[in-house]
């Protein structure tokens, strides 16, 4: 739908220098102002803070107290306020109660029941066309991580559907259940996300169980993967720094 734009303050030597250059280029003095709000609003868009955290915990308590706090300060920044993760789990059930936006697909993916029928159905349909029976369990996993991506892409699109131009502050709790599946997947969606992130501030979550079963290339990558990464111990919330050093360092005071 078009719009007349109405605009306020031309005076007539601003007006009659749009109106040569109009003449010199061959266009309206409408499509040179258009054009002039249409690289404004990118410029804006580009300069919006896109911010992608870490934020790992160990005790249910640690992440209770840090969500109180994390709604006060978001609705004094007027952010938009939304997470996504298990339906019934204490976090999910504190956002809800303070009005955060559920941005969660149902059924959700990783649901005891939904799950084990989608991965049933995967199987029997598989069973029927493939020749090798040890190729099976290997398009199978292709066929759930193609799954799992499709639906973490509808949760971004719900979010962004619904921000009414705010931006987010985003608590994502259903990464933490894709890594205790496959670490790699999570870094996989991670790494999706940074090439998509939304205007705000998104923390992704995770359990030091989680995490402490992985190997310790995979912790790093997904440590490189965010911008700051933060420990929460009881009420304290302390940050990680993580750098590459040389052997030497190992003998130095």
């Amino acid at each position: 739908m078009v719009h007349d734009l109405i605009i306020r303050g031309f005076d007539d030597k601003i007006h009659a220098q749009l109106r040569k250059m109009a003449n010199q280029k061959g266009v309206s003095i409408n499509s040179i102002v258009k054009d002039a709000v249409d690289k404004w609003l990118k410029q804006q868009q580009s300069q919006l803070p896109r911010k992608h955290h870490l934020v790992v915990y160990s005790a249910d308590d640690s992440i209770i107290g840090l969500i109180k706090s994390m709604d006060r300060l978001a609705k004094e920044g007027d952010l938009f306020r939304c997470f996504c993760g298990p339906t019934g789990s204490q976090s999910s059930e504190l956002l809800s109660k303070l009005n955060w936006y559920d941005a969660t697909i149902g059924p959700y993916y990783y649901g005891s029941a939904s799950i084990t029928t989608e991965r049933s159905a995967i199987y029997q349909d598989k069973v029927h066309h493939l020749p090798q029976p040890q190729q099976q369990p290997r398009l199978q996993s292709q066929q759930n991580r193609k799954n799992i991506m499709k639906y973490f892409s509808r949760i971004i699109e719900n979010i962004a559907k619904n921000t009414n131009n705010k931006q987010v502050c985003c608590l994502d709790f259903l990464i933490n259940d894709v890594a205790k599946a496959s670490l790699k997947q999570a870094l996989t969606i991670e790494e999706a996300y940074n090439n998509n992130r939304l205007a705000g501030l998104t923390y992704c979550t995770y359990k030091t169980a989680t995490l402490l079963s992985s190997e310790i290339k995979n912790m790093l990558e997904l440590f490189e993967l965010h911008d700051q990464i933060f420990l929460l111990n009881g009420d304290e919330v302390r940050t990680l720094h993580v750098t590459r050093e040389n052997v030497h360092k190992l003998f130095l005071n």
